[in-house]
């Protein structure tokens, strides 16, 4: 590892300005933004490429442990490098989930030695686990995630005392994932009794339905606001959903929201061609419920976009609806969807880098990242937005091995991916070991 490395001529992507400059790394952080002549032990000569903080993303599934045969830590991170992430906050319901301290610091001491990438993992809650919960250190957990709607695993937290407890005590961000069981249920069965074992993909966003969405995350909302929780609500995937969040700073927000890459580019006319390697949950819905979801974006209504990166098997996906579990792998393509929709004109660079680096850290209030700014780790992404990319299967770094955005074209190539002042990633190779380090947070202690 390079003691000093100088990124010269890039053009900077980074709070909310675009301007030409260099960089100055030493050890793990950096040490200079600006043009000065400097010795060093590596340059890095940008020509004009972007630079940007490394992607957080605040949602991912490695399946480690329990569930390895469809990923784990180290693939998923190192697809994740090679997208541009530098940082993840994986979700607990792996085999066993992660619902006891002793097995939160299992997939900690996992990663200490297997993670490409900066890490946390949420502490999973369950109807009857809140004392385990309310042992969560702040400073070192990302947050709780709480299960509203059953999705992979079996960690559905369904009581009501159980949730009245937890938004009344727990201390620390609480992450939910909102789909109300009993809305899914009956549709569920209406379509079971309509069609037998032969039901289409096509009938996933209404078996999931829009409803049953809004119905838990409009609770979730109204537990925050009477407990004055800190709440943080994921994937949404509708526009009746979006009104249930303000606009304005989100530092003094209490309740935030999260957007997903694949909510935001298909929509339920992509059932005909990809069935269920788009299956997952919530559904992605209609195009209006997409186009809602870009607009709450870009107007801050919804705060961080995030992959909720969930791979299975390629067999495990061929199975017949009923049985194909729910979830896609889309780490490794999270910025050059993102970059296709800047080339698209309603993205510009600097939202896109607000929020997917600057709002998770804010939101988070993760330690001295999401950010290209002096004193800070050295988490950095060199880019090129204007290329053409067609990805492939065949390019996959995900232990599946597939991607639903097989044969799409994309924008964007990723050229180094810079992770504690390391560099990790450089034009399709790894030159490194795996070196993440464990996230910190500026809270206190709970």
């Amino acid at each position: 590892m390079a003691d000093k490395i100088w990124i010269r001529n890039v053009r900077l992507i980074n709070e909310g300005e675009e301007y030409e400059t260099d960089v100055l790394v030493e050890g793990e952080r950096i040490a200079y933004v600006g043009h000065k002549d400097v010795h060093a032990d590596e340059e890095i000569e940008g020509g004009g490429l972007c630079l940007m903080p490394g992607i957080i993303d605040d949602q991912v599934h490695f399946r480690e442990p329990g569930l390895t045969h469809k990923a784990d830590i180290f693939t998923e991170s190192r697809a994740g490098v090679a997208g541009g992430v530098t940082s993840f906050m994986e979700m607990p319901n792996t085999k066993p989930p992660a619902t006891t301290q002793k097995l939160l610091q299992d997939k900690y001491d996992i990663a200490r030695s297997s993670s490409w990438a900066n890490y946390s993992f949420y502490m999973g809650a369950t109807n009857d686990n809140l004392e385990e919960v309310l042992k969560t250190d702040a400073r070192t957990v990302c947050g709780i995630k709480i299960f509203m709607g059953s999705s992979t695993g079996n960690m559905l937290v369904d009581q009501d005392l159980a949730l009245e407890n937890l938004f009344k005590n727990c201390p620390i961000l609480m992450a939910t994932h909102c789909e109300d069981e009993e809305t899914i249920r009956r549709n569920m069965d209406k379509y079971v009794k309509a069609h037998g074992d032969n039901i289409s993909t096509a009938f996933h966003p209404t078996i999931r339905s829009v409803d049953g969405c809004y119905i838990s995350s409009s609770k979730a909302v109204a537990l925050a606001k009477k407990y004055g929780s800190r709440l943080h609500v994921l994937h949404i995937s509708t526009e009746k959903e979006i009104d249930l969040f303000e606009t304005g700073n989100r530092s003094n927000k209490n309740i935030t929201s999260e957007a997903c890459v694949h909510h935001m580019y298909f929509d339920d006319r992509d059932y005909r061609s990809k069935g269920n390697f788009i299956k997952c949950n919530p559904a992605i819905k209609s195009e209006m419920d997409r186009d809602a979801i870009r607009r709450a974006v870009v107007n801050g209504q919804i705060d961080v976009i995030a992959t909720d990166h969930a791979p299975h098997t390629f067999e495990e996906k061929q199975a017949p609806y009923l049985q194909a579990p729910s979830g896609l792998p889309l780490i490794q393509h999270t910025l050059q969807v993102m970059l296709s929709f800047h080339r698209n004109g309603w993205m510009p660079l600097t939202l896109l880098v607000d929020r997917m680096c600057h709002a998770v850290a804010d939101i988070f209030k993760i330690k001295d990242r999401g950010y290209v700014r002096s004193g800070y780790f050295a988490d950095l992404v060199l880019f090129d937005p204007n290329p053409l990319y067609e990805a492939e299967n065949n390019k996959i770094w995900s232990k599946c091995g597939w991607s639903p955005f097989d044969n799409e074209k994309l924008y964007g190539k990723i050229h180094k991916t810079i992770i504690n002042g390391r560099i990790v990633y450089d034009n399709g190779q790894f030159n490194s070991i795996p070196g993440g380090m464990r996230l910190e947070f500026n809270r206190l202690k709970t």
